[in-house]
């Protein structure tokens, strides 16, 4: 597949060590788990995915900036970027792409700071508390979306 059907995946920092981080909220799961289920996830729904994972807020940001390029949305487990970067809100914003935010965690019924996110607003779609399975709903969805 090729140009706008094409899905970014974006996961931000720590989100490599899943499998082995706190896996009693995270799961066993490892990051090439989500990132297979993604894949053939969005390939049941007529897309592709270039997936990125970076622990610097800047690599992510440039991923996003260019899926502009060739991409048709954006799937975006930014982490604890999630309540801190305007930066990444604003990236997101500037390319103008659909966006669904995954996180594996109910976030909302964990430490007051994590409640607030940068870019539950601006997303089509938000999925929290259902582990990896929330990346598959996400790219369904977003797919969704994308199908209007």
């Amino acid at each position: 597949m090729s140009g706008v059907s094409t899905l970014l995946l974006v996961n931000g920092p720590n989100l490599n060590l899943l499998g082995t981080r706190e896996p009693a909220t995270y799961g066993h799961d490892t990051l090439a788990d989500v990132e297979a289920l993604v894949t053939r996830t969005a390939a049941a729904a007529g897309h592709d995915v270039r997936a990125v994972q970076s622990n610097h807020e800047g690599v992510l940001i440039d991923a996003v900036h260019a899926a502009r390029e060739d991409c048709a949305g954006i799937v975006i487990n930014p982490g604890a970027l999630t309540h801190t970067s305007v930066a990444l809100r604003d990236a997101l914003l500037a390319v103008g792409l659909p966006v669904a935010e995954v996180h594996l965690s109910n976030v909302h019924a964990r430490e007051p700071f994590r409640h607030h996110s940068y870019v539950s607003d601006i997303a089509e779609v938000v999925i929290v508390g259902a582990g990896i399975h929330g990346y598959a709903f996400a790219v369904q969805q977003l797919a969704r979306v994308l199908s209007r």
